[in-house]
């Protein structure tokens, strides 16, 4: 039970990095797989391939370098409103490697898919607001630190999961508590 737990924090850490970049988590999970760093379940060993790596590669390229172009950043986030759910899904489900591969896509859908659109929702309100009151001019600074902490979060989801998790859930507080509409006193 205590090993599909930590499994399950890696999963959260990888799925909250997933969604500010969506191919950057999945990069850095299929190197240290490549690795024998982290072990996925048997039906993401893919993930560990070349051409997988090679594909994971050249996106977090795109994504990394577009996100940099006030234009291109907004549609990227268009584009990522589906593709960081999913790929939060299969970050938060190919480390499940103690349940059974159904179980972990479903696990890794519910969990990775929520956190990871969470997240996401939260840079994308950040970048609107930021974007209405720098007229753009702050996009690469923001897209710098989402690029640094993405890949730190990756990381640490993968050394350290308990760290990632708690991350992740005080991240997805700040977001539900800023939607959250506010009453006004009389």
């Amino acid at each position: 039970m205590a090993e599909v737990i930590w499994q399950a924090m890696m999963g959260t850490g990888l799925a909250a990095s997933a969604g500010l970049r969506a191919f950057l988590p999945l990069l850095v999970l299929g190197t240290a797989a490549r690795f024998d760093v982290v072990a996925l379940g048997e039906r993401f060993t893919w993930m560990s391939s070349d051409a997988a790596l090679i594909v994971f590669g050249v996106a977090v390229v795109l994504e990394v370098l577009g996100d940099k172009i006030p234009v291109v950043d907004h549609t990227l986030d268009v584009v990522g409103t589906l593709a960081r759910p999913v790929a939060g899904a299969l970050a938060a489900a190919s480390p499940l490697t103690s349940l059974e591969p159904v179980t972990a896509t479903v696990v890794g859908v519910i969990l990775g898919a929520s956190v990871a659109g969470g997240v996401h929702a939260a840079k994308a309100t950040t970048r609107l607001v930021s974007t209405g009151a720098t007229a753009g001019l702050a996009t690469p600074f923001l897209s710098a630190g989402e690029d640094a902490v993405s890949f730190t979060g990756a990381v640490l989801a993968i050394f350290l999961p308990v760290v990632a998790f708690v991350a992740a859930l005080i991240i997805l507080l700040f977001v539900f508590r800023s939607r959250r509409p506010r009453t006004v006193s009389a």
